[in-house]
């Protein structure tokens, strides 16, 4: 039975009131072995309210806005994915004041003060905060539910570190021994987390692996328990493996976990990507997402949101209300053939799209090559409100990842042909892939994922992955930020930020990534 978000609210909000007594007396000392084991026997719930609270936690207002100072990117993970996708080569949005993501753009956010760098930290470090408390109250259980549970809690943590690691240092491969985030644990004391240094690369990603090793011995191939899908199950946490494998290029593994993970979705067919949709967890291929209702905080803000920055057909936001549309680059729109839905997924330079009409186009007036990918809320065009949910894993991306994977494990044939079953079935039926190497065919598949994650926040990360350059030049970017940035520019990654700094004695100044000018056309 799915649990309602009206329910995971009033947990949420119960779990902040109720946190210190579940780790600490209000004295500051630790929960006993034997207290852990009467709350999981008697208050069931509050466990299951710190569990609730890990959703919670990626999709919150407030992480970095106050009483004097609100800032319009402060809505959780769907806000850093727009960081991601604008820091990369097929997002061109105005560089005016309207563009809350415009620092990412020009990567003008790249200094350790800046408040987009303090949104990608505490976004996820609260979110793995929220993990280990469930870790350190599951630890040693027996019981059925807390095991998955804690399972839950290890993948969430897992999730955490692998997008701090790919912000905060370069990719895996060639750089397992440079410094990356400092690893938090459910067992630090307050002393140890004060005085913590950046792990390696290496340790980090060892550290996920451990992490999603031990969610699946606890879970098992449970497929249910994120049967809510802001919950995990074993198919998300096959999914996770199947990225850090991916990154790694641990190709065998990285094949086989997003084969696992596929069992766990069904992509969305050719006619429902006819529309606009990618707008509700309820669609076959989520895996899992961020639930949101007319009550959470974010949709009661009115335009904090993510459609209000990147929905082209809301009733209230920043794309319609004020033109700061999201397009794709029309470098890449030249590149999706005509046959294939997902050209449609844009506005073209003629300013048609079989998505919608022209009358919509007109009416709202969107400019060539704005995303009519994402749908309005109920699927209403110029609803008003934007309580629509957000995409955290789709069962298409695994599709990508196998077909990548099987042919840079050394069966091109069998990456091709998975590669031309997904995209015939389901997106282009005239698609042949043309590589006749490996590395042709790992660019094949990234101009897959190019098409098919676009504004979903894969843009930086398979640049870095790939090791790729940023390149703006001739295209519908403007003028001063048609970039062309070389791969592996320290430009790139972020700097461990300010509020960090400030509180861990661990890393010193000469320990941060270095600082770096922005880029110049």
């Amino acid at each position: 039975m799915k649990i309602s978000n009206k329910y995971l609210a009033f947990a949420s909000a119960a779990l902040m009131l109720a946190s210190c007594d579940l780790d600490k007396f209000p004295e500051g000392e630790q929960v006993t072995g034997d207290q852990k084991e009467e709350i999981i026997n008697k208050r069931p719930n509050l466990i299951t309210a710190e569990v609730n609270a890990m959703a919670a936690k990626l999709n919150m207002f407030g992480t970095i806005s106050t009483d004097l100072t609100t800032y319009h990117n402060d809505y959780g993970v769907a806000a850093i994915a727009q960081m991601i996708d604008q820091s990369g080569q097929d997002m061109p949005v105005t560089t005016s004041g309207y563009n809350w993501f415009k620092r990412a753009q020009n990567f003008e956010d790249r200094v350790y003060d800046s408040t987009d760098d303090e949104l990608i930290w505490k976004t996820f470090y609260n979110h793995l905060k929220a993990a280990n408390s469930v870790l350190a109250l599951t630890e040693g259980t027996d019981d059925a539910t807390m095991k998955i549970y804690r399972g839950q809690a290890l993948a969430a943590r897992a999730y955490d570190y692998l997008n701090l690691a790919q912000l905060y240092q370069f990719t895996y491969v060639g750089h397992e021994n440079a410094l990356c985030v400092p690893i938090v644990t459910e067992t630090m004391t307050d002393e140890e987390l004060q005085n913590n240094p950046r792990a390696t690369v290496q340790q980090v990603y060892d550290q996920i692996i451990s992490d999603l090793n031990q969610a699946l011995e606890l879970m098992g191939e449970d497929y249910e328990s994120g049967s809510n899908k802001d919950q995990i199950d074993a198919a998300v946490v096959h999914g996770l493996r199947a990225r850090a494998y991916l990154i790694m290029q641990k190709w065998n593994e990285a094949a086989a976990d997003a084969e696992a993970a596929i069992a766990g979705g069904t992509p969305q067919s050719l006619a429902e990507v006819s529309v606009p949709t990618f707008n509700s967890a309820s669609a076959s291929s989520w895996l899992w997402g961020v639930l949101i209702t007319e009550d959470n905080d974010v949709v009661t803000t009115g335009i904090i949101n993510w459609p209000s920055h990147l929905c082209s057909l809301t009733g209230n936001g920043y794309t319609t209300l004020v033109g700061a549309w999201r397009s794709t680059s029309s470098k890449l729109y030249d590149m999706i053939p005509a046959s294939d839905i997902r050209k449609q997924w844009f506005v073209s330079p003629e300013g048609t799209t079989t998505l919608v009409s022209k009358k919509d186009i007109d009416d709202f007036g969107m400019s060539p090559y704005t995303n009519v990918k994402f749908g309005a809320y109920q699927n209403v065009i110029g609803n008003p409100t934007n309580a629509s949910d957000w995409p955290l894993m789709r069962v298409e991306e695994m599709y990508l990842i196998k077909a990548e994977a099987e042919a840079m494990g050394g069966n091109l044939a069998k990456g091709k042909s998975t590669l031309e079953s997904f995209v015939q079935t389901y997106r282009d039926p005239q698609f042949k892939s043309t590589a006749t190497s490996a590395t042709q065919f790992q660019d094949e598949v990234w101009l897959q994922r190019r098409m098919e994650l676009w504004g979903e926040g894969f843009g930086l990360y398979d640049i870095l992955r790939l090791k790729k350059p940023i390149d703006r030049k001739d295209s519908n970017y403007e003028a001063i930020v048609q970039y062309r940035i070389e791969p592996e520019s320290q430009i790139m990654i972020y700097r461990i930020p300010q509020c960090e700094m400030n509180t861990n004695a661990g890393i010193s100044d000469d320990q941060n990534n270095p600082a770096a000018p922005q880029p110049t056309v």
